[in-house]
């Protein structure tokens, strides 16, 4: 069975098992679950905490797992990302009481603060820059209100958290991560089972990203209709009873369909529908 290690708890545990069921996986119903067996689909799932997923697809002992890039590249393990998600977005930033450095050009002989202790060290390296990383496991918004760093590097989102601590976001971002699906360094391209596996998420992240566009179109104006959806290959175009009229079926960016919708109303087109797609393949 192909061997996945899926993040237990978190932000990235709720988003990843939905995406992991509108992928056709069964998913474990109970949190003190560790472990769920899938037999139709040849799949074990492993529930564990998202730091060590990395670690424990880089020991070979699990076939992929998904987890942020931000604990994948914190981790330093033998792995590296093959497929990204699209959910858990954040940006990982130093922060530090205003008007007291711009960025790391001024952080020389200073202490920061932080989880992700990996990224730290190795983005100070490449800077140049010669300065102290102490690891704390959370709330290290505190650590200077309390003295022990001077700077933190944290994960932001919406930059609230530091506010209300008297902090400010300083210098350009360390870098931004997302969920991402992983495996070992050097692992072979060419496994069908996780082939299949990449296949049906990447099905999921297109079917949240298109919606299937109907109308029905004057012969005249099928041209200009196509310009605004010309599909993946070409849209479906099949005449209709009444002379001169044709259906139109093609899929068309979720973002974008109001707008499209707007523009074919405006063309003539008439009978405009949309639909969600649930399933694809490409």
């Amino acid at each position: 069975m192909l061997r996945i290690a899926v993040p237990n708890k978190g932000s990235l545990s709720g988003p990843a098992m939905a995406m992991l069921h509108e992928a056709g996986y069964q998913q474990r119903k109970e949190s003190k679950e560790l472990v769920l067996v899938d037999p139709e689909n040849e799949v074990e799932f492993f529930y564990l905490r998202p730091r060590d997923i990395a670690i424990y697809v880089s020991s070979g002992r699990l076939d992929i797992g998904i987890t942020g890039r931000d604990l994948l590249q914190d981790s330093g393990a033998d792995s590296e990302e093959i497929l990204q998600l699209g959910f858990a977005r954040s940006t990982f930033r130093y922060a530090t009481k205003p008007g007291t450095a711009q960025g790391p050009q001024d952080f020389d002989g200073k202490t920061i603060a932080t989880s992700y202790e990996g990224i730290v060290a190795k983005h100070l390296a490449d800077v140049g820059v010669n300065a102290s990383v102490v690891h704390l496991d959370g709330a290290v918004e505190t650590a200077i209100e309390l003295g022990v760093a001077q700077i933190i590097a944290d994960v932001v989102e919406t930059g609230t958290s530091l506010r209300n601590a008297g902090l400010e976001v300083i210098g350009e971002p360390i870098m931004k991560s997302e969920a991402v699906v992983i495996r070992r360094t050097g692992a072979p391209d060419d496994d069908p089972k996780v082939q299949q596996f990449l296949r049906r998420l990447q099905g999921v992240l297109v079917a949240r990203s298109y919606v299937m566009m109907d109308y029905d179109c004057r012969v005249e104006h099928l041209e200009r209709a196509v310009a605004l959806t010309p599909g993946l290959e070409s849209p479906t175009i099949s005449p209709l009873h009444h002379e001169g009229w044709v259906a139109v079926r093609s899929m068309v960016a979720a973002r974008e369909a109001q707008r499209i919708m707007d523009d074919l109303y405006d063309l003539g087109a008439r009978a405009i529908l949309t639909t969600a797609i649930h399933a694809c393949r490409l």
